[in-house]
């Protein structure tokens, strides 16, 4: 077991994926300040109610431990930070801190073992490259692990815009085939 700060969003970050945020809030401000005094995380939950300003939301069971890859003050004043997924955990109990930061006790999760992509998916590998190539750093300096369903599902969960509640299905999944299964059903959805 391990204590985290939780930062709330209206998204999943996988293991292995990177999130780009502008910091704002003093509470979350604070807490990326500590991150990188103490060289240690934060956990990213999908919000299930409540927003991402305001009173602490409540937040899925399942999320991803973050570390701050790279951090900038930004020309607009804000805080900006590149976050770097690194295992996933299950909340085991939640609390929010006097500043409104919203802490949790978690447990780490085994990542799903590599799985080789069925033939019916590899057009997902295509979109994949071609999306990481055009959208420039941080996405396209990812080290690439195409040929891993896991991984391919991961970062296509967090790019395309499916809905939340398929993405952080996606992320609760253990098995790496199910995560496509799910990303094609919300794709479909889209169109």
């Amino acid at each position: 077991m391990s204590t985290l700060p939780l930062f709330p969003l209206n998204t999943v970050l996988f293991p292995g994926g990177v999130l780009p945020l502008r910091i704002f809030e003093t509470r979350y401000i604070d807490m990326v300040r500590n991150c990188l005094r103490t060289d240690t995380g934060f956990g990213v939950c999908a919000i299930r109610e409540g927003g991402e300003v305001g009173p602490a939301a409540e937040v899925h069971p399942v999320g991803t431990r973050a570390v701050i890859a790279d951090w900038e003050g930004r020309a607009d004043g804000l805080l900006g930070i590149t976050a770097r997924g690194e295992e996933r955990f299950r909340i085991l109990r939640t609390w929010v801190q006097p500043d409104r930061l919203l802490m949790a006790e978690v447990e780490y999760l085994p990542e799903p073992s590599a799985a080789a992509i069925p033939e019916e998916f590899l057009d997902l590998v295509t979109l994949l490259d071609r999306l990481l190539s055009e959208l420039g750093p941080p996405y396209a300096d990812l080290p690439r692990d195409a040929g891993n369903a896991a991984w391919v599902g991961a970062r296509l969960g967090e790019l395309l815009p499916v809905n939340l509640e398929a993405k952080q299905r996606m992320l609760e999944s253990d098995d790496p085939l199910s995560r496509l299964f799910i990303l094609r059903d919300a794709m479909l959805n889209l169109a």
